[in-house]
C-alpha cells in the first residue's frame, strides 16, 4: 500500500489506515455509483468522506502504475494546491493506493466532510430557490476568481459545485471530485467560456451569469452571454446525442 497524509492527521494515521483497510464493511454509504463509492466515517468529533474510485482496467492499471498519477493522487494534489490558492474545497486528509503484480489494483481519497451545504444543481432545478439569483451571481464571482487565478476545473458541473449559506447570509462555494484540473499563467476568454459551458443548460440563469461575469471581466455583455450560450447549447448537443447513441446501443444489445 502506498500513501500520502496531511501533515495535520499524521497524529490519526492508524485510524486512517483501519478505515481504509476496512472500507467494505465499515462506515455509512453517501454515494454508491456504478462507478465510485464514497461512505463517511466519524472520529474525534470529525467526519471524514472517503471516496473509493472505480477499479482500473487491465490497460488503466498499468497506466497509473507507471505513466500517470492516479485519481486519488490527483485528488488530493490538486485540492491541497486548491487549499493555497485560497479556493474552497473540503479539507484534503489522504489518498491511499494499493498494487498487485500488474499496476493499480485499487485507490481512495479521503478528504473531510462537509456538513450544511448543497449542490449548485439545487439552484439549477427550482427556479424558486430562496435568494436564487443573488447565488448565481455569487457563483459567477468564484467561478471569476478561480479563472483569475488560472484555475480551469474541467469538470466544473452543477454536482461538483457544494454551497453553504453562512450564519451572515452569505455563501461560501466549494468544489469536489477534482481529479481533472489544469493551471495556467492566465486564461483567454474563450477558455473561460467554455469552463461555464457545463453549469446550466437554463438561458436566464445564463444572462445571469454573463451579465456578472462581464462587470467583473471588463469584457462586452453581449459577447459573453453569445459565447456562453453557444457554448452551452454546443456542449448540451454532444451531451445528448451521446445518451441517444448509448440508448441505441443497449437496445441492439438485448
Amino acid at each position: 500500500m502506498k500513501y500520502l497524509i496531511h501533515n495535520k492527521f499524521k497524529d490519526f494515521q492508524e485510524r486512517i489506515v483501519f478505515f481504509i483497510d476496512h472500507f467494505l464493511i465499515e462506515g455509512k454509504i453517501l454515494v454508491n455509483g456504478q462507478r465510485n463509492i464514497i461512505k463517511l466515517f466519524e472520529f474525534e468529533e470529525i467526519t471524514l468522506s472517503i471516496k473509493s474510485f472505480k477499479k482500473p482496467n487491465l490497460i488503466n492499471k498499468i497506466v497509473y502504475r507507471y505513466f500517470r498519477k492516479s485519481k486519488a493522487c490527483r485528488s488530493f494534489e490538486f485540492a491541497s494546491k486548491l487549499m493555497e490558492m485560497q479556493i474552497g474545497t473540503p479539507q484534503p486528509v489522504a489518498f491511499f493506493e494499493n498494487y498487485d503484480f500488474i499496476g493499480l489494483k485499487d485507490s481512495y481519497y479521503v478528504c473531510e466532510h462537509l456538513e450544511n451545504v448543497f449542490e449548485f444543481r439545487e439552484i439549477v432545478q427550482n427556479e424558486a430557490f430562496e435568494n436564487r439569483d443573488f447565488i448565481i451571481r455569487k457563483f459567477a464571482q468564484f467561478t471569476f476568481e478561480m479563472h483569475e487565478k488560472g484555475i480551469e476545473f474541467l469538470d466544473h458541473s452543477p454536482g461538483n459545485t457544494l454551497i453553504r449559506k453562512n450564519n451572515d447570509g452569505s455563501y461560501s462555494f466549494f468544489l469536489v471530485d477534482l481529479n481533472r484540473m489544469q493551471f495556467h499563467e492566465t486564461m483567454n476568454f474563450q477558455t473561460r467560456m467554455k469552463n461555464l459551458s457545463k453549469i446550466t443548460h437554463k438561458k436566464d440563469m445564463i444572462a445571469v451569469m454573463s451579465n456578472e461575469y462581464a462587470k467583473l471581466s471588463g469584457d462586452d455583455e453581449n459577447t459573453v452571454f453569445e459565447t456562453m450560450w453557444k457554448l452551452t447549447s454546443d456542449f448540451q448537443y454532444r451531451f445528448h446525442r451521446k445518451k441517444r447513441i448509448k440508448k441505441k446501443l443497449k437496445f441492439w444489445k438485448k
